[in-house]
């Protein structure tokens, strides 16, 4: 088993600004999407649509906020994105695990959600 994709609802402005984000930090393509009856998009990884992005105009229906706490997505090329994300202004919390080997990054989306990014074998 593997996880297949996450979604993010969220009113139409903050979607869009969400959907910008993946695309601008981790590379991610805008791609097809069926023809669901709500906007969203579907945010590509290659051939694999690893965001998909729904918009609701309110928070869901819930008794408690739940606890994800964060989505991790493995990634190569560490100094690269530590440099983009400097120069888009994002902060971001860097952990190097030498046991594995593997560093870490982690940042919050413009909804909030929590991003860590892995990166094997770099420190």
């Amino acid at each position: 088993m593997h996880v297949d994709h996450i979604n993010i609802a969220a009113p139409a402005k903050l979607l869009e600004e969400v959907k910008n984000w993946y695309q601008q930090v981790l590379d991610l393509v805008d791609g097809f999407r069926p023809q669901f009856s709500g906007r969203g998009y579907w945010l590509y990884s290659g051939s694999k649509p690893v965001v998909h992005l729904s918009e609701r105009d309110g928070y869901l229906d819930s008794d408690s906020q739940g606890y994800l706490d964060h989505v991790a997505f493995q990634a190569s090329g560490l100094r690269a994105m530590e440099e983009r994300l400097r120069s888009l202004g994002i902060e971001y919390r860097s952990n190097h695990i030498p046991e594995i080997p593997m560093t870490q990054l982690f940042i919050r989306d413009p909804a909030g959600t929590g991003i860590e990014i892995n990166f094997p074998d770099e420190h």
